[in-house]
């Protein structure tokens, strides 16, 4: 393994504790806001907020996973078809497709949080850099994995 890979294996093997922590704090948020609205006749007015950013939270660092694990959905008809040698090129024209995106992730998601800086959210008064922060962070992690796949097919093609 190299060291590039080491560190993308790493990072993945954190972002599923947190997507484990995350998941479980939600639903268990969820949970007691059930508890509270239909047995106690009182609601947690800040609940609703704090769990849907906890699954937008989920949805970009699941999504890094889902990449590092190969998980995504994909129509793959055509390439399954293809001889080794364009299946190469196309490996390698993918991952630099990924990249670029990723980089957008990156920028655009920084720029769009230093916008939003100075607001707050309703319920729960957080700084909206804090929630938004996820887009340029889990783009970050893409851009490692996606990296690391480059390098690999690039290995893989000599």
């Amino acid at each position: 393994m190299t060291v590039l890979e080491k560190m993308s294996f790493r990072i993945n093997r954190w972002i599923e504790y947190l997507l484990f922590g995350l998941g479980f704090s939600m639903a268990l948020l969820v949970a007691i806001q059930v508890f509270f609205r239909y047995i106690l006749n009182q609601s947690l007015f800040w609940s609703e907020e704090l769990a849907r950013y906890m699954l937008v939270w989920l949805t970009f660092l699941g999504a890094s996973a889902a990449y590092f694990r190969h998980a995504h959905p994909g129509v793959d008809i055509l390439y399954r078809r293809l001889t080794p040698g364009p299946r190469r090129f196309f490996d390698v024209l993918i991952h630099l497709a990924s990249i670029s995106l990723f980089a957008v992730m990156i920028i655009y998601g920084y720029q769009f949080a230093d916008f939003v800086h100075l607001q707050t959210t309703p319920a729960l008064q957080l700084p909206k850099w804090i929630v938004l922060s996820i887009i340029p962070f889990s783009g970050a992690v893409l851009l490692i994995h996606g990296i690391t796949f480059l390098v690999a097919s690039l290995k893989r093609g000599r």
